[in-house]
């Protein structure tokens, strides 16, 4: 039965206006496999009064038929695909938005499988905060660590550590205390800014939205307590207006828009703007959208810009703040995590994807893999199949990129195979490198300027041959008793020598051995 509210005492605009005002947190629900996530944002909504009445009735029909008439499976409210339920695994992530009287959430179901570590980390790009579920009984394994990594790897600060099913551990204080233990060890190689640790039972829906009286000893708050109250903030992003350039919009000779999402910062008419990777400077004329021109925008809105200077910017170009770009580069510091079928080949030649540019990249050697039981890194040959490590890419052109800490749009990459197209890395850059031939180039001119200078050089080679050849001459004139002989074969020496005698000083001067 539907209810019809009385529109006497309902004021529709006020309630969207109420609900407009609330926060909205992003959260990741991981862990591994069969440690319950689905289960517990099912019976975190179930609790919370959240599931509708046709969902509950599906819930009952689904348990009458597999012979559980008094239990609830509630992972089947974010299980949707006829595999999932079968298998009783997630494969994709699911995505539910819910809304409490003091906050609006969306949240992310993530697999906890290996083999869908991809779809994982895709869920975990726009979290803002990492519930983590443990198993009391399996606590900590290979799959939590991973999922951990790459939840901090991808700029998630805040992590909620949920550990589950301590009906089954007979709700022990020194289980939870063991586990605390285990996990603080762990996240200490991780750059995590809060932790906080809530014992619960996703099945019985103890400590879920009230605090459990089974757990006497734990004095903290329950979970939805604590997802209300969380201080969630956005990241901090240094890097000033980012738009990665999706197309170039010229429906007539009178206009030339350039098109795309504003990634970071913000944008207005004048405003002082560098196009990357070339380096022209030219100013904002218009903010143009479909809705009329703008005064101003800001990150998350599509827009189209006008130059207003009549310069060259194509797709994949980046529109910065002049005194606030990006750098411009062809190698990277990179962290991946691989998730292609086939080992990554150092030398081998991927297609790379950053915000709106696509680049021909290179692995270079040594690639580092880092142990998920420790999280350090060591030298090795390759990287396996959900495998996370750091290397050297190295790029066929020069593109802007940003590193990830400072703008995530603008700081990370995929990586597909160029033969069968599939995606096989995700990558954050950690540190931008120069050009290589433009640092060998600036060392190799810094040093020759530090020694001697060219004038210098071809001074010395004229003065040394030019005397040198004396000799040549007098032997020439007592050999064929011709001055004009004599003189042409002396000048000619001058000439070949003074060229080689120069190319040798140069070289010389390069070399530091001998010098005081």
């Amino acid at each position: 039965m539907n209810m019809q509210p009385n529109h006497a005492l309902f004021d529709a605009d006020d309630a969207v206006a109420r609900h407009e005002r609330k926060s909205l947190l992003r959260f990741i629900v991981c862990g591994s496999v069969d440690h319950g996530k689905s289960t517990l944002i099912g019976r975190l909504l179930y609790e919370s009064g959240l599931v509708l009445s046709d969902q509950l009735q599906a819930l009952r029909h689904h348990g009458a038929r597999c012979g559980r008439r008094e239990e609830l499976d509630f992972s089947l409210l974010l299980d949707g695909l006829a595999a999932e339920r079968e298998q009783k695994i997630t494969i994709d992530v699911a995505y539910r938005f819910f809304a409490t009287a003091r906050r609006k959430y969306i949240v992310a179901d993530a697999p906890g499988h290996e083999q869908y570590t991809r779809n994982m980390a895709t869920g975990a790009s726009t979290a803002d905060l990492a519930l983590l579920l443990v198993s009391a009984t399996d606590g900590l394994t290979r799959q939590t660590r991973r999922h951990a990594i790459i939840v901090s790897t991808l700029g998630v600060r805040r992590f909620v550590i949920a550990i589950n099913k301590m009906d089954l551990a007979g709700w022990s204080e020194s289980r939870f205390a063991e586990l605390q233990a285990e996990f603080r060890m762990f996240l200490r190689e991780l750059d995590v800014d809060e932790l906080t640790f809530i014992p619960l039972s996703a099945r019985e829906g103890e400590n879920l939205v009230c605090r459990s009286q089974r757990m006497g000893w734990y004095e903290g708050p329950s979970l939805l307590e604590y997802l209300e109250t969380a201080e969630v903030g956005s990241r901090l992003q240094s890097a000033g207006l980012r738009m990665p350039v999706q197309c170039v919009n010229r429906p007539d000779f009178t206009f030339r828009g350039y098109c795309g999402l504003l990634t970071n910062g913000e944008v207005y008419p004048g405003m002082p703007v560098r196009v990357l990777p070339s380096g022209q400077c030219s100013r904002v004329a218009r903010i143009v959208t479909a809705d009329g021109d703008l005064a101003h925008a800001i990150a998350g809105q599509a827009v189209t810009l006008t130059l207003s200077d009549d310069i060259d910017v194509s797709r994949g170009d980046v529109i910065a703040h002049r005194d606030l770009p990006s750098t411009v580069a062809d190698r990277f510091n990179a962290r991946l995590v691989w998730i292609g079928p086939d080992a990554l080949m150092p030398g081998r030649s991927y297609v790379m994807k950053l915000a709106a540019v696509t680049a021909t990249a290179t692995i270079e050697q040594p690639v580092c893999l880092v142990d998920l039981e420790t999280n350090r890194s060591a030298v090795a040959e390759r990287l396996a199949a959900n495998d996370i490590g750091t290397a050297v890419i190295r790029l066929d052109r020069l593109i802007a990129a940003d590193c990830y800490s400072d703008c995530r749009h603008t700081g990370s990459f995929i990586l597909i195979d160029p033969e069968t197209c599939d995606t096989i890395a995700l990558g954050i850059i950690e540190a931008v490198k120069p050009p290589a031939f433009g640092a060998a180039k600036a060392k190799l001119l810094h040093l020759i300027r530090s020694t001697e200078t060219h004038a210098r050089s071809l001074a010395k080679a004229v003065s040394w041959r030019a005397t040198g050849s004396l000799d040549t001459f007098v032997i020439a004139v007592l050999i064929t008793g011709n001055l004009n002989l004599a003189g042409g074969i002396a000048l000619a020496e001058i000439l070949t020598k003074t060229a080689l005698y120069y190319v040798h000083e140069r070289a010389w001067a390069l070399i530091p051995w001998g010098r005081r």
